[in-house]
């Protein structure tokens, strides 16, 4: 999903307070991810996906980027595989917040399964703002549990209205998944490295997007990334050793030393 996730207001002492108030932030994220979805069922039925489709898409799919990617290379006449393999890029950022989030959520049964399909950006983020346990698990089901609800609602509204929409461009529907890209991406352009690999995956999938078939250009951009972070960092390829500290320098000046 991309929605920017809100930080929860500060914390009262009372943990249930503090759980509460998890829980609030987390049914506004969900209210404001869903809303994506109107965009997301009407460009699934315009590019010729039937209204089955598009619900199955948001219910098991679940990660706005992945969905948006996958109707955007059929829409544009790409084929199957290229939609999936532009959907599973996207999607693989989710297997690195089930990483993270493994110790304070279940594993295993119903509920590990459900924790892995609610595994997305904004109940990764709610869920990294806790400070105990219980205040990361009521952020992770929270923001989850409401923007699946919301999220699968608003696609189901998105998709009728779709089917009576001859085109989403007038409405700006189709502005809606470039947004949603920016949106995810902006937050994490806080490094000069972060920045050179954005603009250096946007120019080689400008160069390619001519040429190659849909949804191609979209991996073409993504091995930039992958090839940058092959590379040895800056700070480590200097082969510089860091300059040794004379340990008597810290010492103490003598008498005679001061008085000289």
């Amino acid at each position: 999903m991309t929605a920017a996730v809100p930080a929860p207001s500060p914390r009262p002492d009372a943990p249930g307070a503090s759980l509460r108030t998890i829980r609030r932030t987390g049914f506004s994220i969900g209210l404001a991810t869903g809303l994506y979805g109107i965009s997301f069922g009407a460009l699934a039925t315009a590019s010729g996906l039937d209204l089955w489709q598009a619900m199955v898409l948001s219910a098991v799919m679940f990660t706005g980027g992945s969905q948006f990617a996958f109707v955007g290379v059929v829409g544009g006449g790409g084929s199957a595989l290229g939609a999936a393999l532009a959907s599973l890029l996207l999607g693989i950022r989710n297997t690195l917040y089930g990483l993270i989030l493994a110790p304070s959520l279940p594993r295993g049964g119903a509920r590990g399964a459900a924790r892995a399909q609610l595994t997305i950006d904004e109940s990764a983020a709610l869920a990294a703002t806790g400070t105990t346990e219980a205040e990361r698990r009521a952020g992770f089901w929270s923001a989850g549990v409401w923007v699946y609800v919301f999220w699968n609602l608003f696609t189901l509204a998105g998709a009728l209205a779709g089917q009576h929409i001859a085109d989403p461009a007038a409405w700006g529907l189709d502005a809606a998944a470039a947004g949603a890209f920016i949106a995810l991406l902006w937050p994490r352009l806080r490094s000069g490295d972060a920045v050179t690999i954005a603009v250096a995956a946007a120019f080689v999938a400008l160069l390619t997007t001519p040429v190659l078939p849909a949804g191609l250009p979209v991996l073409a951009a993504a091995l930039v990334a992958v090839v940058a972070g092959l590379l040895p960092s800056r700070r480590g390829a200097t082969g510089h050793a860091a300059p040794e500290v004379d340990a008597s320098d810290d010492e103490p000046a003598t008498d005679e030393e001061e008085r000289r």
